[in-house]
């Protein structure tokens, strides 16, 4: 008789990562909780501390994300993230007043890309069925190198923009965007090319 294997686990942090619906009474859940309530503290510390010079709100940012980030990155506060560990900085990168990127699905942004002010990033959601509304599902947002999101954009899950592409003001994004596109609108339509 041979002995039956088990699956090996994968943590909690892992599943949220790779777009497995994950429920708040999960007994890993607090792995998750956790983070949140740690970056919260970070986002709160950056926000309403007062001024800050450029250098401490780059070591503040890297806190939150709880890696080194590029020396070129700018960041003009207030800045908030629901996560922080899943977003990934490229080099000259730009991110103005009052963004937010609710980050548990991955969030890459592209050397030289800016983010205007009140940008989201939103790689979250929930499940439609009523039963089931706090299990949140998480998908990855990428966004190419020389990006430009306008003013009050927003990224939703599950969207890559291509290089060189710029999103319009208010623009709502909610499928892929081809390198050079110009989009805008609710939902995001191209209306030219850079």
């Amino acid at each position: 008789m041979s002995a039956i294997t088990a699956e090996p686990t994968i943590d909690i942090l892992a599943r949220d990562r790779s777009g497995e619906p994950v429920d708040p009474a999960d007994p890993e859940y607090a792995a998750i909780g956790a983070i949140i309530n740690e970056t919260k503290r970070l986002c709160v510390e950056l926000n309403t501390g007062g001024y800050h010079e450029p250098d401490e709100i780059h070591a503040m940012f890297e806190r939150i994300v709880g890696h080194p980030v590029d020396p070129s990155f700018r960041l003009n506060p207030p800045f908030y993230t629901d996560f922080g560990h899943n977003i990934e900085i490229g080099r000259d990168v730009f991110v103005n007043w009052g963004c937010t990127l609710m980050d548990r699905g991955g969030i890459s942004i592209g050397d030289g890309s800016f983010l205007g002010p009140n940008v989201q990033l939103i790689t979250i959601n929930h499940m439609r069925d009523p039963m089931r509304r706090a299990t949140t599902v998480s998908k990855p947002i990428r966004i190419g190198e020389h990006v430009w999101l306008g003013a009050g954009a927003i990224v939703l899950q599950d969207v890559t923009i291509g290089d060189g592409a710029i999103i319009g003001a208010g623009a709502v994004v909610t499928h892929d965007v081809p390198a050079g596109a110009i989009v805008a609108g609710v939902p995001a339509k191209v209306i030219g090319h850079v």
